[in-house]
């Protein structure tokens, strides 16, 4: 047999179970958009990275074209030395570049 104490529980046990409910589905939207807000600072994470490689990438894109720029040049004054030389013994004027 049950005391009368708990027949007065009863129905308080299912109010605060309602209640229970109703405040973890109140707040279900916030956990979304806090999961939400943190997958966008893992993206923005992983976009930094690709940005840091490509800034890599492109630095040494560069240089390579540097070192291209300057054996380019080195290339053309050795193959025009000679041409220089022949022109000098044979009195022909350099032109003015």
């Amino acid at each position: 047999m049950s005391s009368p104490g708990q027949g007065l529980l009863a129905p308080l046990e299912r109010q605060v179970r309602l209640l229970q409910t109703l405040v973890e589905r109140s707040l279900a939207p916030f956990d979304a958009v806090f999961d939400l807000l943190e997958q966008s600072g893992a993206a923005m994470h992983r976009q930094a990275d690709a940005l840091s490689e490509s800034a890599r990438a492109l630095e040494q894109a560069a240089e390579l074209m540097r070192v291209q720029a300057e054996l380019y040049e080195r290339t053309v004054r050795t193959v025009r030395a000679p041409a220089e030389v022949a022109k000098g013994l044979a009195g022909v004027r350099r032109r003015d570049r």
